[in-house]
């Protein structure tokens, strides 16, 4: 009981933050005081308590070196032209028709380079719903495809800061899990693009039926859509000359595109990603001073900072990054590790976990995984903790060999990762919608992210009962190998006496 209430406290903590618009940092604090002071009530030890928190924020020391890097490396690709080169050549290929389909690649694309779901939407899903909705397309069907795209690369890329912890925490390999995440996000991934192309199609056959682009939709959207029309309309004719509004911010050499090609060919060669990161950020001073002609000290505070344009619509598309950047993110990783070494210590969730272990051997360690973490991410209201949350309690679901820990590192990708998302209330899907505009109900046409996870239980429970239907049928095909009837141990016989059955 004492563990039900101290969670629902922290749990009124986290959504009173997020509702005030404040940051969450001083609720996760608040968290700390709350579970430090279960674990006095359950007479543990402070330094105890201390000790744990301090040992799992320091294993945390890696991914938060990953973390600077990354803020880093975002800050100089937007100031090299990198960002605006990709950008300005991309959405070329727009049009009224395809408008839908190609958001969702472009931000697929854009996200897996700079491995950032609230950099992706801050870009390229900016200028996708901008154009989008110039065109007339559905603004609700829109803002569900930028919203799936930007968090392809926040899954699978290896520059992501989900990715980092996932691979930190689980201690794999993360190429080898990039590899899986590829096969297991291929079938999603292309019944989205079906998805977004059928819409497109119905979105063509209304207009060209004389109803006007997105007619068919707008009935049944028309609040939502009105809005968000209403709230981009007056960017949407200003950004349109995309190449010409970064032409007059940057020079788009070709060059500009050579620190995203190094990520992608040592990423393919499976170089550490921190040297990866290293490599980039190294071509992008590089471009910088060479190409876009920038002072060393501008170069030395935009890497604390993050990129400041001095035209407003180009800083409204690029600002960012920078070390600063990454505070929050980081700040939430050493507290939620620090969260672990207090429940290691107080056994605070450990009635919790053995109700998930038991969901685990009727349902799987993967159904239960994705249900763990529907709950933690409703509970968080943001990505990070759900992805820490997930990985503790559903511990216990694998083994500790190679082969486990890197199924729950898949399973974690698959879940919690694309899950956070889709929960109205999280800063994890609420700020990308908010940066593009969008409307709410763009969530339920977001088909990636629910499409994965629900993809992954169907082949589990697939694979569950043919396991089953192969197991029953080799007995009876060999009765020999059906296991037998045990007898009742010794032990227990001594401990409750021999009971022999009736005619015996």
């Amino acid at each position: 009981m004492l563990e039900a209430g101290t969670m629902l406290l922290f749990c009124a903590v986290l959504f009173a933050s997020v509702a005030l618009g404040w940051s969450i940092i001083p609720a996760l604090f608040v968290g700390v005081l709350l579970f430090m002071g279960y674990g006095l009530v359950r007479r543990c030890s402070l330094r105890a308590m201390a000790s744990r928190a301090a040992g799992s924020v320091r294993s945390a020391g890696i991914v938060v070196v990953a973390f600077v890097l990354i803020g880093v490396l975002t800050s100089l690709w937007r100031a090299s032209g990198t960002i605006a080169f990709i950008v300005a050549h991309s959405t070329a290929v727009i049009h009224a028709a395809t408008v839908i389909p190609l958001s969702f690649l472009l931000c697929s694309a854009m996200s897996v380079l700079v491995g950032s779901s609230f950099a992706s939407a801050a870009t390229m899903g900016t200028i996708c719903m901008s154009l989008g909705l110039s065109m007339q397309a559905n603004p609700v069907m829109l803002g569900g495809a930028i919203l799936a795209g930007v968090y392809v690369g926040d899954r699978c890329s290896p520059v992501s800061t989900s990715a980092l912890l996932v691979k930190q925490l689980t201690h794999t390999n993360l190429f080898n899990t990039i590899a899986r995440m590829l096969r297991t996000g291929a079938v999603p991934f292309v019944l989205s693009c079906v998805v977004y192309v059928a819409a497109a199609v119905v979105e063509w056959l209304c207009a060209s039926g004389g109803s006007g682009f997105g007619a068919a939709s707008a009935a049944a959207t028309a609040g939502s859509a009105g809005s968000a029309r209403a709230a981009v309309s007056t960017n949407a004719s200003s950004i349109t000359d995309i190449g010409g509004l970064f032409s007059s911010a940057f020079d788009l050499h070709w060059l500009t595109l050579v620190p995203a090609l190094l990520v992608i060919v040592l990423a393919l060669l499976r170089v550490d990603v921190r040297l990866l990161m290293l490599a980039s950020i190294a071509a992008s001073v590089a471009v910088c001073v060479g190409v876009q002609h920038m002072e060393w000290a501008e170069l030395l505070r935009l890497l604390i900072f993050g990129y400041h344009a001095q035209n407003p619509q180009v800083a409204a598309l690029l600002d960012g990054g920078g070390i600063l950047s990454m505070l929050t993110v980081m700040a939430t990783v050493c507290i939620s590790s620090a969260y672990a070494g207090i429940f290691a210590e107080t056994r605070m969730l450990a009635r919790l976990q053995q109700v998930i272990e038991m969901l685990g051997h009727r349902i799987g360690a993967c159904g239960a995984t994705m249900i763990t973490a529907t709950c933690a991410a409703a509970l968080a209201c943001n990505q990070t903790l759900t992805i820490m949350l997930t990985h503790q309690l559903c511990g216990g679901l694998y083994g500790d060999d190679e082969s486990e820990r890197s199924a729950q590192a898949i399973d974690l990708e698959d879940s919690a990762v694309v899950i956070a998302p889709l929960i109205p209330w999280s800063i994890a899907g609420a700020v990308p919608l908010a940066t593009i505009n969008a409307p709410t109900l763009s969530l339920a046409a977001a088909t990636f992210l629910y499409l994965l996870p629900l993809s992954r239980m169907l082949a589990s429970a697939v694979r569950r009962r043919s396991g089953f239907r192969t197991r029953h049928r080799s007995q009876n095909q060999n009765p020999g190998l059906a296991i037998p009837h045990r007898p009742k141990p010794m032990l227990h016989m001594f401990a409750h006496g021999f009971h022999p059955k009736s005619g015996d």
